[in-house]
């Protein structure tokens, strides 16, 4: 029971981390909450289940079309929605996040529809369950623990795009471009930096792994639905907060607690408790360390 309840909660976890480096990359450069963060991930979804299902697309192209799609949405909507509002107070930005997310949910209502929306069966082709299996041969029920191909390849996708993330943050010149920006942006710009441009390639980034989250969650659950995009938004936001909102390892570290949390809270309480419990544990967290797990306290010069 415990190791299935870990299986499953690194599942999770790794779907929360992904949604998470988003959150905190914006908000380590530009000190915003990104609320449609969420709704971009449920656009990756629905993006690659219409490549997949009306035109007919294999799933690795439908995969590279929708997380294209919603990066370069990503650098569209901080052009036309947070960049004006840069200079103005933190509240305005806010509001306008949130308008975003219920605008892109009510868009995503009208083009689709308010069903739920399912892959079709034969969406993975078998090539990739053959290749997983093989890689993972003792993937099945092992001393009473199910774990599928799938959970197994979620696991090492996402853990394979957060070292990917952590190389680019830290080995290229965007990477060292980014952190200089996030210490301190006038600075980098005088140093020949284009803010503007670190900037948006961050959205861009960060709506990517956002739409790859959408595309695994579709898949896994088969299920797509408008809304989605607001509850493991709010969630991975909780996971943000929890890791230490602004650093990319805590974002990706309070993702799989989370996950680890609300799954271990539905296996031994019960399924109704479980983002009660995930919530309460990051608020007790937050109460003794309020900067999260991985998060430094921040000096305020007067």
């Amino acid at each position: 029971m415990f190791f299935q309840q870990l299986i499953n909660g690194l599942t999770l976890g790794g779907i929360y981390a992904l949604i998470a480096v988003g959150y905190t990359m914006v908000y380590g450069i530009i000190e915003l909450i990104n609320f449609a963060h969420g709704e971009i991930y449920m656009l990756g979804a629905y993006l690659a289940f219409t490549c997949v299902a009306i035109f007919g697309l294999p799933f690795p192209s439908a995969v590279i079309v929708s997380v294209c799609s919603c990066a370069l949405f990503g650098i569209f909507l901080e052009f036309i929605a947070y960049r004006p509002l840069r200079k103005a107070p933190r509240l305005a930005a806010l509001i306008t996040a949130i308008g975003a997310s219920l605008f892109l949910q009510n868009i995503a209502l009208l083009i689709w529809g308010g069903r739920l929306k399912s892959y079709p069966s034969n969406t993975l082709p078998p090539f990739f369950e053959n290749v997983a299996i093989s890689l993972f041969k003792n993937s099945g029920r092992l001393n009473q623990i199910d774990i599928s191909w799938l959970q197994l390849s979620i696991i090492v996708v996402t853990i394979l795009l957060m070292i990917g993330l952590h190389l680019l943050i830290t080995k290229t010149r965007i990477g060292t471009a980014m952190r200089a920006c996030a210490q301190d942006k006038v600075t980098a710009s005088l140093m020949g930096i284009n803010v503007n441009r670190v900037i948006s390639f961050t959205f861009a980034v960060g709506s990517a792994l956002g739409a790859v989250a959408g595309i695994i969650v579709g898949i896994y659950y088969n299920a797509i639905f408008a809304m989605m995009g607001y509850t493991a938004g709010v969630k991975a936001f909780a996971a943000a907060v929890l890791g230490g909102i602004g650093n990319i390892p805590g974002a990706m570290l309070g993702g799989f607690v989370l996950g680890v949390a609300e799954t271990f809270g539905a296996g031994y309480i019960s399924s109704g408790y479980r983002d009660g419990l995930s919530y309460a544990l990051m608020i007790i967290v937050i109460i003794f360390r309020p900067s999260g797990l991985l998060g430094r306290k921040q000096v305020v010069k007067v």
